[in-house]
């Protein structure tokens, strides 16, 4: 503890020597008036052969068949270095246009809204919290809670020993009360600055602290100073029911998107000619601030910035859940992009750090046409895996358009078919919100924009009706798979639908989830009108 409390102290007074810098930074950086509003021109990362940038095209492919062979499910992939993109893929049906969620890696976006309000003098690293709130704090609060500061909530030192359950379906949380006053109920054991715990909610509240002081919610304060300079595309952050941008989770963007913040950062601030974030602030939100642990093999245990990890190989990153990356490498000047829905995250930066890293030379090589476009091909051609079986199976033609009703249950499941009548296989289901129709490929993936989700719709952060793309297959004589990606999302879904005379057993799972993965099995009946009344919902 005492390492802690010198460590705590040490933080603060860099912390003063940051605020200082800023504020001899403020008048320049103010003076430049805002980018416009509409998406400015010529955003786009450049392109490069990986040879010219200094990296073999074959190391590139050696890593993108590791991830392709190692790694379920691996979204998309972007390598930039020397400020280009040398490569690029996304595996089938998560494409370039279509964003994704990016679950906590939205924590760094929120790093750098809090680092613009003190560089334009509305925020403070010591700002006390609980004054920031005073209609919302607690009748008799802590002494810990009022030495918490704006540096604590960056740095997750809140000196909190549990989150505070702020989230939606959370038996804990008050549905009713403002998220800042359930924050701030939260008992604070720790003196800030001295405990390190992984706090969404802190972000949460740094977000709302951001609101608090400019008027304008995290993401529209983003849109003139980041979003629309880097060239994000209508951006989209999810709101508590308050109107704040959820700050730790929320944000989708594309992959080249992230890779521009990511090129913003390891350029400290720096974006065709205009400081859009103060150099100071990049470099102390993306230094260690905290330690975290002291495992040598983990990248989670390198320490903390703020609301930046620190990782090995003197690199930091922001990162999400289930595999999504903004990894920077300063040393190496490069930015590795990965949006992802795996469950071993590690396992994904190990591959950056033992196919990439060593192949990352200095200066430009000789070019590999051959290797390029082996490379190329391979990039263009991936795919998330689709089930492995056969596209027909002689019990097809008597299971096909017929209606399984379900008894009751928690799912709100109604009834299922399969319908193998048209050029196109599709499942339909059957709710109380009404009936989809998705379209099933076979050997291939099949998009639906209302299409069924199996719940994934739930899951924090999904959109409520999430784009769906679905592929099947007959993995036994009696028994189809499909499997439903949410390709917004990290998740997908495998449904087993086994045929027993006049039973359907349905087996469903998630690759990922918050909560548990496997949903309970339920077993279906032949429905009394038998035949299938075509669906209206394309």
């Amino acid at each position: 503890m005492r390492d802690q409390i010198n460590c705590s102290r040490v933080e603060t007074r860099v912390g003063h020597r940051l605020a200082a810098t800023l504020a001899m930074a403020l008048v320049g950086f103010l003076a430049s008036p805002l980018p416009a509003a509409e998406p400015p021109t010529g955003v786009a990362l450049p392109r490069s052969t990986p040879e010219r940038q200094g990296i073999s095209s074959s190391a590139i492919l050696g890593f993108v068949e590791a991830a392709d062979t190692e790694i379920d499910a691996m979204h998309s992939f972007m390598l930039v270095r020397h400020g280009h993109v040398v490569a690029e893929g996304w595996w089938t049906p998560y494409d370039a246009r279509t964003p994704h969620v990016l679950y906590s890696l939205s924590k760094s976006f929120t790093s750098t809204a809090v680092g613009l309000a003190i560089a334009e003098g509305k925020l403070s690293l010591d700002d006390e919290v609980l004054k920031m709130f005073p209609d919302d704090a607690p009748a008799e609060p802590s002494a810990n809670l009022r030495a918490m500061r704006v540096r604590d909530l960056l740095r997750m030192s809140a000196g909190h020993q549990a989150e505070a359950p702020l989230w939606r379906g959370d038996p804990a949380s008050t549905k009713d009360d403002p998220w800042t006053k359930t924050f701030l109920a939260q008992p604070v054991p720790f003196k800030p600055g001295t405990h390190f715990l992984y706090n969404s909610p802190g972000t949460y509240m740094l977000s709302a602290m951001v609101q608090k002081v400019t008027g304008a919610s995290v993401l529209d304060y983003l849109r003139p100073r980041l979003f629309d300079p880097l060239g994000f595309e209508n951006p989209t952050w999810v709101a508590s029911p308050q109107g704040i941008s959820a700050g730790a989770w929320g944000l989708l963007a594309r992959t080249e998107e992230i890779a521009r913040f990511g090129q913003l950062y390891l350029q400290r601030g720096m974006w065709n000619g205009r400081q859009l974030v103060p150099a100071a602030w990049v470099d102390e939100a993306t230094a260690r601030q905290t330690s975290n642990g002291s495992s040598p093999a983990s990248d989670w245990d390198q320490g903390y910035g703020y609301q930046f990890w620190r990782s090995r190989h003197d690199s930091y990153r922001g990162d999400g859940a289930f595999g999504q990356y903004c990894l920077v490498l300063p040393t190496q000047d490069a930015v590795v992009t990965i949006t992802s829905g795996v469950r071993d995250m590690q396992r994904v930066m190990n591959l950056v750090w033992d196919k990439l890293l060593p192949a990352m030379k200095a200066d430009a090589i000789p070019e590999d046409a051959a290797g390029r476009r082996q490379l190329e091909t391979k990039l263009a051609g991936l795919t998330v895996r689709v089930p492995a079986g056969s596209p027909t199976a002689a019990l097809a033609k008597d299971v096909s358009r017929k209606w399984y009703e379900f008894p009751e249950n928690d799912r709100g499941l109604q009834a299922m078919a399969l319908d193998f009548g048209d050029a196109s296989p599709a499942l339909l289901v059957r709710t109380a919100g009404g009936e989809t129709r998705t379209a099933i490929g076979l050997g291939s993936w099949a998009r639906s924009r209302d299409g069924f989700a199996n719940g994934l719709a739930r899951s924090l952060s999904v959109p409520a009706h999430p784009l769906v793309a679905a592929s099947g297959a007959w993995t036994a004589p009696d028994t189809f798979t499909v499997k439903i990606a949410a390709y917004e999302t990290p998740f997908y879904s495998t449904l087993s639908l086994r045929f027993d005379g006049d039973r359907l057993l349905l087996d469903s799972e998630h690759n990922v989830s918050f909560g548990p993965t496997k949903l309970a099995p339920l077993v279906a009946h032949l429905g009394k009108s038998r035949s299938l009344e075509h669906s209206t919902r394309d």
